[in-house]
């Protein structure tokens, strides 16, 4: 039996008074979605105390991304659109983050290179959330689900990042996401590979 994450759990307890309410999934999507953008313009300003705030505008988006989908399940408001629309949000966010963080580092060590790790760590990560949704569409949400001990998936390093961001680790993460993300991008497309020449025999 797979443990519900904590995150996800917290969510579940705080939008239960919205069950029967006029909010809807969509709602608090659009929510996570200008959060996530207002983190991704913070960290683009350059300034340490803006990127402390973008990382913690973040790490408040990566929560929220949870509340949809618990409402979703309590109310019985799900939707296809819905889920596209969760699924265009998380991509967006992501991808707009890394060129934020790009960006915002372009007057560091790193120069005008750091906009080309942003570009290449969003891209990696927009391909990665791509196949990763069509494979979701192929095999069901549980035959890609992550990880997950005592509570805590493997995603949720995720809340690190506002302490990444105090202990002035941007540049590192950048770096890390720049040879990281393309990487697992590879062994995604090659999962996805196999998975449709599966499907094909």
């Amino acid at each position: 039996m797979t443990t519900k994450p904590w995150d996800a759990q917290l969510a579940n307890w705080l939008v239960r008074p919205l069950k029967d309410s006029w909010v809807n999934p969509n709602h608090l999507t659009t929510v996570r979605l200008v959060t996530g953008l207002a983190a991704a313009v913070a960290l683009a300003v350059g300034d340490d105390i803006w990127a402390n705030i973008g990382a913690a505008l973040f790490a408040l988006s990566n929560f929220l991304d949870h509340t949809d989908g618990e409402l979703a399940r309590l109310s019985g408001k799900s939707s296809k659109w819905g889920h596209q629309y969760d699924l265009f949000s998380d991509a967006v966010i992501h991808i707009l983050l890394f060129i934020g963080i790009g960006y915002g580092l372009r007057g560091g060590e790193l120069g005008s290179w750091a906009l080309v790790m942003g570009i290449v760590s969003g891209v990696s990560v927009a391909c990665i959330f791509h196949l990763r949704n069509e494979m979701e569409q192929r095999l069901g949400k549980d035959a890609i689900r992550q990880p997950n001990f005592a509570g805590f998936d493997i995603e949720d390093v995720l809340y690190l990042f506002p302490i990444i961001s105090l202990l002035d680790g941007l540049e590192p993460l950048l770096i890390a996401a720049t040879i990281g993300a393309p990487i697992f991008a590879v062994w995604v497309i090659w999962q996805f590979l196999a998975l449709r020449e599966s499907q094909a025999n």
